[in-house]
Parts: C-alpha cells; sequence; structure tokens
C-alpha cells in the first residue's frame, strides 16, 4: 500500500469519528439532563473510532465501556449507541464476529437496565438490537468483498505474470530457432570459404607463389565473419534477464505490492550466471509472494560482500568473501507448520543454485510469512 493510501485512510478514520462525535454532542445538548462527564463520555467513545484499523477490539471495548457508562449515567435516546455502532461494524468487518456480538450485547444490556419499564423503552431496545444486527452483518459483507477483490487482483496479477512468460518462452523458441538457421546455413558456408582460401593460401606458399592480396582478403574476411557469427549465436542462445532486481521491485510496487529493497556491499559487476540466478530467485520470490503471501509486506536483500580480488578468505565478521547473499522476506499467511510442497518455481531455484555450488532455503519463518535466503560463490568478479 503506497504512503498516499495509508493518508487517506487516516484521514478517513478521523473524519469518521469527527462525524459520530458531533452528532452525539449535538444529541447530548438537547437533553437538559446532560452533565460535563456526559459530553466527555460521548467524545471519547467517539474519538476511539479513529483507531479501529490498527487495534479493532480495543476500540470496541473503549467505546462499549464509554457507551455504556453514558447510558447508565444519563438515560439518552438511541442516537447514543453511534459510536458502538462504528466499532461493531468495524471488528465484523475484519473477522471478529463474535467480540462485535458481545460488544453490541453489553451494550443493550445496559440501555435496557437503565431505562424505565415501559412498552416505548422496550421498542428502542428493539430497534438498537436490529441497528447491531446490521452493523455486524454489514461488516461481514464488507470483509467477503473485500476478500473477493483481493483474489481478483491476485487472479489478474497472475494472468498477467503468465502472459508475460508465454510471451518470454516464444521469444526464447523464436531466438534458438533463428540461432538454429544461422548455424545450418551460414556457418557451414562461412567455414568452406574458409578452410578454402585457407587450402589455397597454403599451396601457393609451398608452391613459393606469391599470394594473391584478394585470397588473404577472402581468408582474413571469413575468419572475422565467423568470429561475429559465434558472438551472434551465442546472445540468441542466452537466457538473459530482462532488467534487474531492482526493476523487478518497482513493478512489483506498481502492481500493489508492498516491497523494500536494501542493498549491501560493495556493489559491482557480477559474473553471468550468478547475475542471471539472482534476477530468477528476486522475480520468483516476489512472484510467489504476490500469489500466496496476501496483503503482506515484502523485504528484499541483497548483499554484494567485501570485494576483495586477492584473498577470498574470510572477513572480520567472520563472512565468506566473494558471495552473493540474497533475501526475500515476507510477513505473510505462510504457516511453518504446514511447509508448502514444491512447485516449479522452487524447484527451478534450487536447481540454479544447486549448478553454482550455493545453498538456498525456502521454508515458512518462525514468526509468519515465508522467506527465500540464497547464497551465491561469486568467484572471480567480471
Amino acid at each position: 500500500m503506497s504512503g498516499r493510501q495509508v493518508d487517506r485512510g487516516r484521514l478517513a478514520d478521523v473524519v469518521l469519528a469527527a462525524v459520530v462525535g458531533a452528532l452525539g454532542t449535538a444529541v447530548a445538548a438537547f437533553d437538559d439532563d446532560t452533565t460535563a462527564l456526559d459530553h466527555v463520555l460521548v467524545v471519547l467513545a467517539s474519538a476511539a473510532l479513529a483507531f479501529h484499523r490498527a487495534a479493532p477490539r480495543a476500540v470496541l471495548a473503549a467505546a462499549t465501556v464509554l457507551g455504556t457508562a453514558y447510558v447508565v449515567h444519563a438515560h439518552p435516546g438511541p442516537l447514543s449507541a453511534l459510536p458502538v455502532l462504528g466499532a461493531v461494524h468495524t471488528a465484523a468487518r475484519v473477522g471478529h464476529r463474535g467480540v462485535a456480538a458481545a460488544g453490541g450485547a453489553v451494550f443493550l444490556a445496559g440501555y435496557v437496565a437503565t431505562g424505565p419499564g415501559t412498552q416505548h423503552a422496550a421498542e428502542r431496545a428493539g430497534l438498537l438490537a436490529g441497528w447491531f444486527l446490521c452493523a455486524v452483518v454489514t461488516g461481514l459483507a464488507d470483509r467477503n468483498w473485500q476478500a473477493y477483490l483481493r483474489q481478483t487482483e491476485q487472479r489478474a496479477l497472475e494472468a498477467e505474470r503468465t502472459r508475460e512468460e508465454a510471451a518470454l518462452r516464444r521469444a526464447g523458441e523464436e531466438r534458438l530457432r533463428i540461432a538454429r538457421e544461422l548455424h545450418d546455413s551460414l556457418t557451414h558456408s562461412i567455414s568452406i570459404v574458409k578452410l578454402q582460401a585457407g587450402v589455397a593460401v597454403h599451396l601457393a606458399r609451398k608452391r613459393g607463389d606469391e599470394v594473391p592480396p584478394a585470397l588473404l582478403a577472402i581468408q582474413e574476411a571469413s575468419g572475422e565473419a565467423m568470429r561475429e557469427l559465434r558472438s551472434a549465436l551465442q546472445v540468441l542462445r542466452a537466457d538473459e534477464p530482462a532488467g534487474t532486481p531492482a526493476l523487478l521491485v518497482e513493478r512489483a510496487r506498481a502492481a500493489g505490492l508492498a516491497v523494500e529493497l536494501t542493498v549491501t556491499g560493495d556493489e559491482r559487476p557480477l559474473p553471468r550466471a550468478v547475475d542471471r540466478a539472482a534476477y530468477r530467485i528476486v522475480q520468483e520470490a516476489l512472484t510467489n509472494a504476490a500469489r500466496h503471501a496476501g496483503p503482506a509486506k515484502v523485504r528484499v536483500r541483497i548483499d554484494y560482500g567485501t570485494r576483495n580480488t586477492t584473498d577470498h578468505t574470510t572477513d572480520h565478521t567472520g563472512d565468506r568473501m566473494g558471495e552473493l547473499t540474497i533475501g526475500v522476506d515476507d510477513d505473510g499467511a505462510a504457516d511453518p507448520d504446514r511447509p508448502p510442497v514444491p512447485g516449479t518455481g522452487l524447484t527451478g531455484m534450487h536447481e540454479r543454485v544447486s549448478a553454482l555450488g550455493g545453498t538456498l532455503r525456502a521454508a515458512p519463518r518462525a514468526e509468519g510469512g515465508f522467506s527465500v535466503s540464497a547464497r551465491l560463490p561469486l568467484g572471480d568478479t567480471v
């Protein structure tokens, strides 16, 4: 979630508390028996609503206690229940159904116990009970709607990722096809030209004849063409990442994932295989976080270690030099007691890391969420 969205949410909470407080104090002002203590109770109960996102159960408890104290002391009308209604709704919205119902029941009990035993008071109590029931039901409906929106967003992200993977796969297949065509057609022809030119030069020199300059030019040009063609074929066959881990983090943020990137150590160019593996590890970890972690915060850490081109032993911290350390942690819904079944993504990460002689750990964290940690030996950096 962006900072602007957080600020808007806080502002909306403050506005809600202010509106409820204004209504409560306005109604209380028309009651001649209202004291300064009653106004304080109404203001405090309403002000608690400004913190319902951070601590919904605490807000419900505070609003219920203060609201009940107000009705016991002042015997107001049904509108005195507004702060408690708001707290019941917000508690039910985040899944605390039982606590929300209990809070509403406590307030109703206080309201009925202190009111006069008339039919009018009973009708008011019934009206309030209906209000509290609506608050619980609308809270649950809002919770289900938010869950549906999150699921729809995750499906859209998954569909987008699938389309990107399919496009990359088609592009890779096309590159391989072009590489095969070039290899089969041009490489063979240029090799024959170079071979024939070399034989002609060798025979001319063996006979003591002067080698024609055109023949030498053909031999040199064909050799240069072979070298350039090999370079082009290597590029076409390469599985190079389309960006950097920092670019992956920016893409994840743009898609709505709360990601924090930390880079430490002596940042420098990496060997091609290590750079490619690091990119894929971060890519797969962020993809899994977007798919399975829910509305979680993700921390990406990349540590280049201490650069020392002459000694790859250990530094003063005890960490091995010449290693790239990658960590991707989230505080999502992963449970340590139910480790995930490794899929294609986790298996591919293990294979990449093992091929480079590194180590990888991908498992739920003890405090909740999921963690991916990889250590890749750098060898001689380029």
